[in-house]
């Protein structure tokens, strides 16, 4: 059984409510649709309930596979609104959360933020700058991260590291030339995500072009400073470094690079890039020489999960981000 064909069956077993703000585009719609018919999600559809219901029916769905949340009934926004304004920490009040709900993009964080739903997913009538925004309005940051990254996990054809033919790397795609505080952050934030989606206990490497002093410079400086943040702000996670990349994720390599005792060298099942320049070469490598599979990028560091997709995805990609994103979800609740 492959890994997607393992998140398919997590998610059919546990199904968790995936609100989608871009209820009427067509591929989301069809995505929603068919992991809801198949059992994988339960899909919360937010905006015009009649636009919505017509749309479906003329593209040849079953509404009642759907949860249609009509951003017009002021009875439900109303009850939305006063658990909101209700929660610890929350940033807006009444008045300014019901002009925010307008936008359904908001209205579903909103929803999510209450526990109406566990996934917000957009990405496609959304820019990504606009489900950041959102996200850090209306779910926030979890304690302890001071950045939003992602997270990619590989399926590389003839590698055989601590977690078989996987492995996941990041940031490859948002934060473009973290400081050492954000660098830990990623690295935080992927230890979570790995167990919250697959289980894993994390080992997280932390990888430049030095392994334990074998360099010198400030790019590796960046490096050891966030490793030191990291361990200071998590102690209970494995994260390791400044390793090279052999180092980190090839067991003999690690016996002749790392003298001293360490859970990662070797073994690690988390690779943590210094910047998005090392992310994004180092994926595309590993897909067009490694013939890897790539899912995602995930998004990570919200207090609850949030996808934003590409807006050119087709639906099959786009239905394995929403099951992906649903297992996450469920995983978090078991932390």
């Amino acid at each position: 059984m492959s890994i997607l064909d393992q998140i398919y069956a997590k998610a059919k077993a546990n199904p968790q409510k995936v609100a989608f703000p871009e209820a009427t585009n067509e591929k989301m719609m069809q995505a929603a649709y068919e992991t809801g018919r198949d059992g994988y999600i339960i899909p919360v559809m937010v905006g015009n309930a009649e636009e919505i219901k017509a749309l479906a029916v003329e593209r040849g769905y079953d509404p009642s596979v759907f949860t249609i949340v009509d951003i017009h009934d002021e009875e439900y926004k109303a009850k939305i609104i006063d658990a909101y304004v209700a929660l610890p920490d929350t940033r807006l009040k009444a008045k300014a959360l019901g002009r925010r709900m307008e936008n359904p993009l908001y209205y579903a964080m909103a929803m999510q933020a209450v526990g109406e739903a566990e996934v917000t997913f957009a990405g496609i009538d959304n820019t990504t700058g606009d489900v950041l925004l959102a996200g850090q309005m209306m779910i926030g940051l979890n304690e302890g991260i001071s950045t939003i990254s992602s997270i990619g996990l590989c399926d590389i054809p003839g590698f055989n590291g601590s977690e078989g033919s996987l492995l996941a790397v990041g940031d490859s795609a948002v934060c473009t030339n973290p400081n050492p505080e954000q660098l830990a952050s990623i690295a935080i934030s992927a230890c979570n995500t790995v167990h919250e989606l697959l289980g894993w206990e994390p080992r997280c490497a932390m990888v430049c072009y030095s392994t334990l002093g074998s360099g010198q410079g400030e790019l590796i400086d960046k490096v050891k400073e966030a490793l030191r943040i990291a361990n200071e702000q998590r102690p209970d996670l494995d994260i390791d470094g400044e390793f090279q990349l052999d180092a980190a994720i090839v067991p003999a390599v690690a016996a002749k690079k790392v003298k001293r005792e360490s859970k990662v060298a070797g073994k690690a099942n988390v690779v943590i890039w210094p910047d998005l320049n090392v992310g994004n070469v180092a994926v595309k490598l590993i897909q067009q020489f490694g013939h890897a599979d790539a899912y995602g990028s995930m998004l990570q560091g919200f207090k609850k999960v949030v996808c934003d997709c590409s807006r050119g995805a087709p639906v099959s990609e786009i239905k394995g981000n929403v099951v992906i994103s649903a297992v996450r979800a469920a995983g978090s609740k078991n932390q």
